[in-house]
């Protein structure tokens, strides 16, 4: 193999677009030597509550804690049962956990793999206190078709934006960014996101003055004055070092995503060029929906074979996710088995990362897409 590794993400190209504006803002920062919940944070929390378009938005430690100062903020508890997707990251259901509830799965769309409407519907019960939805790899889910029915009866909707931070979806007619709909959205700043810092970091967004008021407390140690303590919370602040990263990074996100979508469409204009629709699946972008391809997952026959091979020519693609939550071991105690969410536990044999980030180049792309035609052609 001749060919330098084509990485899922490369970091390092992005890096150099915004170098110099990053050190000066660090600089600024470690002049100051304010370090926790000062300026920058503030400032990046107004930036980013203005970019959404919501009320309130409240820093923390990273996308996890998020999910749980949501919880957390909506008393959800012991007894409770929270409604999420089986086909995600660990976390969305390590923090229901977390608080005492019990998970609730609802199966996946095999198209878009976010949470199917109609599952989330059939397992409400009178023990439902929330429901978490995925954005899923930049997608926003159609909560449109359960909102109503969790708002009649009282159920928090708690919106996992992790993958998703600039998607759309029009909502009775109106365009909504993602983590805008429901009651709380949750927000991850992991370094590969698309709107990354250079460590961990999280943003709750909030509907209301009060549930903001309450995740504030919440994420140091439940203290609305200094030393006095109305519960107990967490230790989770995003410090000052990433909101400045953070803020100079937010005015390149709409550039970024835009690059994200060509990279996306060169795919698939390349893989009918490539006669590859009889192996494939693409994702597919729902009518109303701007995803934003934080990940650009296809489906496809073979697929543990087809990555080894892309691996062979020097082309890097990753699995996501190769175990539904449901059947994870450390979820045995909730009593699923393997059969229950067939959807889900058919995307974890099919489904293979390509790699995409804005900068990308249109011949990396071809050479992705010839590996490929290589290995199911034969060529």
């Amino acid at each position: 193999m001749s060919e330098k590794v084509l990485p899922s993400f490369d970091l390092t190209r992005n890096w150099e677009r915004v170098r110099e504006e990053t050190l000066t803002a660090i600089r600024k920062v470690l002049e100051s030597q304010h370090f926790i919940l000062g300026p920058e944070v503030e400032a990046f929390e107004k930036d980013l509550a203005s970019y959404l378009g919501t009320l309130h938005a409240t820093g923390c430690a990273s996308g996890t804690d998020a999910l749980l100062l949501a919880l957390m903020a909506l008393d959800v508890g012991p007894g409770d049962e929270v409604i999420t997707t089986p086909f995600s990251f660990f976390a969305t259901v390590s923090c229901i956990t977390r608080v005492g509830a019990t998970p609730v799965f609802a199966d996946v769309e095999p198209g878009t793999y976010n949470i199917d409407p109609e599952a989330v519907l059939a397992r409400i019960t009178p023990k439902t206190k929330a429901v978490i939805p995925v954005h899923l790899f930049g997608q926003m889910a159609r909560l449109e078709e359960f909102t109503p029915r969790l708002r009649e009866q009282g159920i928090g909707l708690v919106e996992d934006c992790a993958q998703a931070i600039g998607a759309t979806r029009i909502i009775d007619g109106k365009v909504r960014r993602a983590g805008t709909v429901g009651e709380i959205g949750c927000f991850s700043f992991f370094p590969t996101k698309n709107l990354g810092c250079f460590g961990d970091g999280g943003m709750v967004t909030a509907s209301s003055d009060e549930l903001e008021a309450r995740v504030r407390s919440l994420r140091v140690h439940g203290s609305g004055k200094q030393y006095f303590h109305d519960e107990i919370g967490l230790n989770s602040r995003l410090d000052e070092l990433q909101a400045a990263i953070l803020r100079v990074r937010l005015p390149h996100l709409e550039t970024w995503n835009e690059e994200r979508r060509l990279v996306a469409e060169r795919y698939r204009i390349l893989f009918a060029e490539h006669d590859l629709d009889e192996w494939i699946m693409p994702p597919i972008e729902e009518k109303g929906n701007r995803h934003i391809f934080h990940q650009y997952v296809i489906r496809c026959r073979s697929r543990d074979q087809l990555k080894d091979h892309l691996a062979q020519r020097g082309v890097t693609a990753r699995v996501y996710y190769p175990l539904s939550l449901h059947l994870q071991p450390c979820f045995s105690f909730l009593g699923y088995s393997k059969g229950d969410m067939p959807v889900s536990e058919t995307l974890t044999e099919e489904v293979l990362a390509l790699p995409i980030f804005p900068e990308l180049r249109p011949e990396e792309q071809e050479r992705v897409v010839e590996a490929m035609a290589e290995f199911y052609h034969g060529k």
